[in-house]
């Protein structure tokens, strides 16, 4: 560590409310993983007024910059696959503080055994799958080949990170080769869609059917925790959904994976009158199992 940024450290090491505190260090001349700053220090709190602080240093002909990031945020991070740069942040910088072994704990949950929240991170993971799905069927019903394909990349990333969590793994950075141990029908199915010599549209064509096939075999397991949360209740109103803490997880996802389960006969539609003739409340049930 450069001298300049030991105080920096050491002040907030000696905070009773940090957890961990990682240095992680420009390597190549680009370093996406970094920001292009030659230091990120990376604080983990147990709890701030702010879920997420940074700043940023100069000196001599450097540039750093530190995140304090609060446990809580952290783990909404993992769950819903946004900032990936944590788990590059986790797995690969040089640990100069941790209180309790509190980062050695997470890194290790993190690879080596089914993570906290595995059923939300299915849910969300294929809620957006779905709408990568419809929206590169859309794209290509406009004869809109290329976007219908960038969607489809997506969809394959989407069930890709699904397979990896199915079994109990975090998905890292490098998605496709961490699958290979896991999956390799959906390895294979990815591989096949991207080296295909054939034109797009055609590639396209042999691929709808078989992702709706995978998508249709997961609804079950994936569908779980959202489900398991509308039973907890006789109906809920769209506001209260994404009122609930365990739900506003699923962003602007939620609705469209609501529609997508009432349409496959998941979820049911209770309608209650309004004071207008012929026009309803729409609230959704579901049978407590």
């Amino acid at each position: 560590m450069d001298l300049h940024l030991r105080p920096i450290y050491q002040e907030r090491a000696s905070d009773s409310n940090t957890l961990g505190v990682i240095l992680v260090e420009k390597i190549d001349s680009v370093s996406p993983i970094t920001d292009n700053f030659d230091t990120v220090l990376f604080i983990i709190t147990k709890d701030s007024d702010k879920p997420v602080f940074t700043k940023h240093y100069a000196f001599e002909q450097k540039k750093a910059v530190m995140h304090i990031i609060t446990e809580k945020q952290i783990q909404k991070w993992l769950i819903v696959g946004y900032n990936k740069k944590i788990v590059d942040w986790l797995f690969y910088g040089k640990v100069l503080f941790d209180r309790n072994e509190y980062v050695e704990t997470l890194k290790k949950n993190l690879k080596d055994y089914p993570f906290e929240g595995r059923q939300v991170k299915l849910g969300v993971e294929f809620a957006k799958m779905i709408r990568r799905y419809e929206e590169s069927k859309v794209s290509f019903d406009a004869r809109d080949y290329f976007d219908a394909y960038n969607h489809m990349i997506e969809v394959l990333h989407h069930l890709a990170r699904q397979a990896i969590i199915q079994q109990g793994r975090y998905p890292e950075v490098t998605v496709w080769n961490q699958l290979k141990g896991y999956n390799v029908e959906v390895y294979n199915l990815y591989e096949k869609f991207i080296t295909s010599h054939k034109e797009i549209k055609a590639r396209l064509i042999d691929i709808f059917e078989l992702v709706k096939l995978l998508i249709e075999e997961s609804i079950d397991e994936s569908a779980q925790h959202l489900l398991e949360v509308i039973a907890q209740q006789p109906r809920w109103s769209v506001q209260q959904l994404h009122e609930h803490e365990e739900l506003n997880i699923y962003s602007v996802n939620l609705e469209f994976f609501v529609e997508f389960l009432v349409e496959k006969g998941y979820i049911e539609i209770d309608r209650i009158e309004t004071k207008s003739p012929g026009v309803y409340h729409r609230y959704y049930t579901v049978e407590k199992k």
